[in-house]
């Protein structure tokens, strides 16, 4: 079964745009996973085809309808298949992991709602069981971008994605570690040379100086990492 990813939004355009490039375009060709847009308008209940209205208690912004959203849901649940995580990308979500993102790149795929002006009626969120998933402490304009994250990381995950599959078990976060340095020709470079280690031919000590580099690098950038893995 291929992977599938269900977008809901009301900027249907927006889609494919970078998830058409690269690596995540050219399994997208191949049908090594699928896109399918769905464009939240078409479920309005006017002629204008809105799907927003003035929040409850006022306040300044929109707010989506819950019966527009949830119209959209369910079409879109119909077709989809059992066991599909519906996500709604909000920065008030838990943050994604790759740990999460391994996870939903495992499934069937994803159904990705995308929320814009001041987010979605709290009902339809409650009503329809909605993970709510954050991509990074900051708010963007909508959850346009967020799903195309999503999205990208877990289709690399998928099998024949990223072709060197061995690479995929030494990135960052593989083991609970940023990734240790890379370097490549020329062997000098403004007086600044490649460590002689990785010119030793040497696999064991390689090996141990790329483990020592990133355990360096997680300890003095990402401390709380740092602390998950001295716990691990």
């Amino acid at each position: 079964m291929t992977w599938r990813a269900s977008v809901l939004t009301i900027f249907p355009e927006m889609f494919p745009g970078p998830l058409g490039m690269s690596l995540a375009g050219k399994a997208l060709a191949e049908d090594k996973w699928a896109l399918e847009i769905i464009d939240i308008r078409d479920f309005a209940l006017d002629k204008h085809r809105s799907v927003d209205d003035t929040p409850a208690g006022g306040g300044a912004g929109m707010v989506m309808r819950a019966d527009i959203a949830a119209a959209a849901i369910d079409a879109t649940k119909a077709r989809t298949p059992a066991g599909t995580p519906l996500l709604y990308l909000s920065p008030r979500g838990t943050p994604l992991t790759q740990g999460r993102v391994r996870e939903i790149a495992q499934g069937p795929g994803a159904i990705l709602l995308c929320g814009r002006f001041e987010g979605i009626d709290e009902r339809v969120l409650e009503a329809r069981d909605i993970e709510d998933i954050s991509i990074g402490d900051y708010v963007l304009s909508g959850g346009e971008l967020g799903a195309m994250v999503l999205i990208d990381a877990a289709i690399r995950l998928l099998p024949g994605v990223a072709g060197n599959e061995g690479s995929l078990a030494e990135e960052s976060f593989a083991e609970g570690l940023l990734e240790y340095p890379h370097y490549t020709r020329p062997r000098e470079w403004e007086e600044l040379a490649i460590p002689d280690v990785l010119l030793s031919g040497d696999h064991k000590k390689i090996a141990e100086w790329r483990r020592a580099e990133a355990e360096k690098l997680t300890r003095k950038r990402r401390p709380d990492l740092w602390a998950k893995y001295r716990k691990s």
